[in-house]
């Protein structure tokens, strides 16, 4: 034990000695990247995007050109040529689920008629199902604290279980790609009710997904003990799938699955790369971060109806004073739009339905009157390049929680949706069979003689 304990204070002498050695090391002078023009994060300073790649699957457009300027405007997400709100409100003419048919949209290039979207349903039914023995030796055997972590393990493991894993002829990789669209319901709620159940002493609820449901369906059927859902709760979680669905080549993870894609390598591999990118906090798991400062803005207001009150609170986030002292009211700000976030504002309006259901009516103000706020708080305190506004994600956890949706599953259900995104990127960059992606760095360490072990001091 001693000798153990002895061992334990080295290590972490040593640890500690070389984090400082490596992260001097590793600190670049700020100025530089100016110096050079190094566009850090891909973007000019403008906030505009650089340019790296075609793309017919997906757009985010955020201004105009007008007389050669760019000239802010409401912001747009276009689907295969097709406006969002368009999409969304055509969807709302029919009684029917619509991730289904904006998934053929994405991969195909077309809304399809009603014997194809009945095919391709029947398809994606088909593949539901997990190979033999699967959630329980690759899933409950191995539960994970992360349910992204869990999923990118559970796609990794689906490798060994494909004859043709390796196989990037389009026909082949488009086949992985609507069993992986089919599946992931499954492989994310099998690994929450795991973490449930041995990490949390929660009962295990195993429900296996129904052909007869849409994904939507599937996932409040497979997540709840007693499997019963209403029509609006499904109908709200289909349209935050399908918002969720695509955002063109330039997000974080889509642009990570054509860096993966152009190296040559397996759809799995490629897919567990796109979900490690997707579960970073700054990418997919924004709305856990907004879903708990909202609770915390709670807790500290006296009366969630005062602006000045509200106000006030925000201003202490962007100080640091409040919160988890990032200085960010998160929710609040994207990196393409300004003036608004489509996918925010068709979310709105169906938040204040669900909102009204559940009596949470008041909570639904708060979350609107800091919507309103943080944009004049946030103008007010930085100095912007371009404005902001409320994006999906401020609206999405809010929905995800009146679903009673565990927080654990708010990014996998992002991943669930954007899956369907990133097997269209896939297919794309096998089939236009562009160069290897590989942006430059440039070098700025100074040039060293080598020197002798007994010489260094």
């Amino acid at each position: 034990m001693i000798e153990d304990y002895k061992m334990e204070q080295f290590e972490e002498k040593m640890l500690n000695e070389f984090s400082r050695m490596a992260e001097k090391s590793s600190l670049i002078n700020p100025e530089l990247y100016s110096k050079y023009e190094v566009k850090r994060g891909l973007r000019d300073l403008d906030g505009k995007g650089v340019l790296v790649g075609l793309t017919e699957i997906g757009e985010a457009q955020s201004y105009i050109l007008e007389k050669g300027e760019m000239v802010p405007g409401p912001g747009r997400l276009i689907y295969r040529g097709y406006d969002i709100a368009d999409l969304v409100n055509g969807f709302s003419s029919d009684d029917r689920y619509r991730f289904e048919e904006t998934a053929y949209l994405l991969l195909f290039g077309r809304l399809p008629d009603q014997n194809a979207q009945k095919d391709f349903q029947q398809l994606l039914a088909s593949y539901q199902s997990l190979p033999e023995g699967f959630a329980r030796d690759m899933i409950l055997k191995a539960p994970s604290k992360d349910i992204m972590n869990s999923l990118a393990r559970s796609v990794l493991a689906l490798y060994s279980f494909d004859d043709n894993s390796d196989d990037t002829s389009v026909t082949n990789v488009l086949k992985q790609c609507i069993r992986l669209i089919a599946c992931f319901p499954s492989l994310a709620v099998y690994g929450y009710q795991a973490l449930s159940h041995y990490h949390g002493n929660q009962s295990l609820y195993i429900h296996s997904p129904r052909a007869d449901l849409s994904t939507a369906e599937n996932l409040l059927s497979m997540l709840r003990p007693d499997s019963k859902y209403t029509k609006l709760e499904a109908t709200l979680l289909d349209l935050a799938l399908v918002l969720h669905t695509e955002h063109g080549g330039g997000n974080n993870s889509s642009f990570m699955t054509h860096v993966a894609t152009s190296t040559g390598t397996d759809t799995y591999s490629v897919m567990a790369a796109a979900i490690g990118a997707l579960k970073g906090p700054r990418h997919g798991g924004a709305n856990i971060k907004v879903v708990q400062m909202v609770e915390d803005m709670k807790d500290k207001l006296k009366d969630w109806g005062d602006d000045d009150e509200i106000e006030s609170y925000l201003n202490q986030i962007l100080t640091k004073d409040a919160f988890d002292r990032s200085g960010l009211i998160y929710g609040i700000g994207h990196a393409v739009y300004s003036i608004s976030d489509p996918r925010a504002v068709i979310l709105k309006d169906y938040v204040a339905q669900l909102a009204r259901e559940k009596g949470l009516e008041d909570e639904f103000k708060l979350y609107a009157t800091v919507e309103r706020l943080a944009p004049q708080v946030i103008t007010k305190s930085n100095k912007m390049y371009k404005g902001v506004s409320a994006n999906v994600d401020f609206y999405s956890g809010f929905v995800y929680r009146m679903l009673n949706i565990p927080v654990e599953m708010f990014t996998p259900i992002f991943a669930i949706s954007r899956v369907v995104g990133w097997s269209a990127h896939r297919i794309e960059e096998i089939v236009n069979v562009g160069k290897i992606i590989r942006p430059a760095y440039k070098s700025v360490a100074p040039r060293r003689n080598y020197i002798k072990m007994t010489e260094r001091t």
